[in-house]
């Protein structure tokens, strides 16, 4: 999990990273001691303790990717602990079955998780970079140690994407119950199948604001870490202005 250096200076995120690429709470997690494949919803539980435990509610949430995915499914079910929510390309393919772009990045992700089970995680993860989420040429401009952290975390995404509720997010619940502002960015020159994925989710959540940043792709923190700190800082201190608060 990537943060510009410029954001929050000096002070180390609220957790420790974990094989998949987020942050595993500074608390014991007694559901993952649970034998067999973890589930985004133990994901979304660590979440919740963790702004529960800083006492942060309702907190300014951004996620990207797969942590996109959990904060959307988090706020479906405890919309109490959000202020506002920030998006960048969730992986929800399931909100675009039948797609054609979506049907081939399935068949990608396949091939990827036919790669981690035959042992060669180094050929998943760049497989997974420059066919699934950002394009060819682009691992080589990954920096070295985020692909290192690629390569290591291959099986835990292996597991992440065992279970069948991964790629879904109840959207009717979402839209009934998180009645927030929500701002959803997409890469400018990301993959074509995060754009059907972010239409759905800007028709069903009325509060939502869809930003494109130019140029960027799946990893603007990383890639276009200026672009991408100012849409969040504009779209938070837009929010909170409309409100009539302070910077929370």
């Amino acid at each position: 999990m990537g943060r510009p250096p410029h954001l929050a200076p000096g002070r180390p995120p609220p957790g420790r990273v974990v094989p998949g690429g987020g942050l595993r709470p500074p608390w014991p997690q007694s559901q993952r001691a649970s034998p067999g494949p973890g589930t985004r919803t133990q994901d979304e539980d660590d979440l919740a303790a963790l702004i529960e435990t800083l006492d942060l509610a309702p907190a300014h949430v951004a996620g990207s990717s797969f942590g996109g995915s959990t904060a959307l499914g988090l706020a479906a079910r405890r919309p109490d602990l959000f202020r506002t929510l920030a998006a960048h390309e969730p992986p929800l393919l399931g909100l675009v079955e039948g797609d054609q772009e979506a049907e081939a990045a399935r068949l990608r992700l396949d091939a990827v998780f036919a790669d981690i089970r035959a042992g060669d995680r180094a050929a998943a993860a760049r497989r997974f970079v420059e066919e699934v989420v950002s394009g060819p040429g682009e691992w080589e401009r990954v920096p070295e140690p985020i692909r290192e952290t690629f390569v290591a975390n291959a099986p835990t995404f292996l597991d992440e994407q065992s279970d069948p509720s991964w790629a879904m997010v109840d959207l009717p619940r979402l839209a009934a119950t998180y009645t927030g502002p929500v701002l959803l960015t997409l890469g400018g020159e990301g993959m074509p199948w995060f754009p059907g994925i972010t239409a759905k989710l800007a028709k069903a959540l009325r509060r939502a604001r869809v930003v494109t940043l130019e140029g960027a792709g799946h990893v603007p923190h990383l890639t276009h870490p200026d672009a991408y700190v100012d849409t969040l800082t504009g779209f938070l201190r837009a929010t909170t202005a409309a409100a009539g608060g302070g910077p929370g």
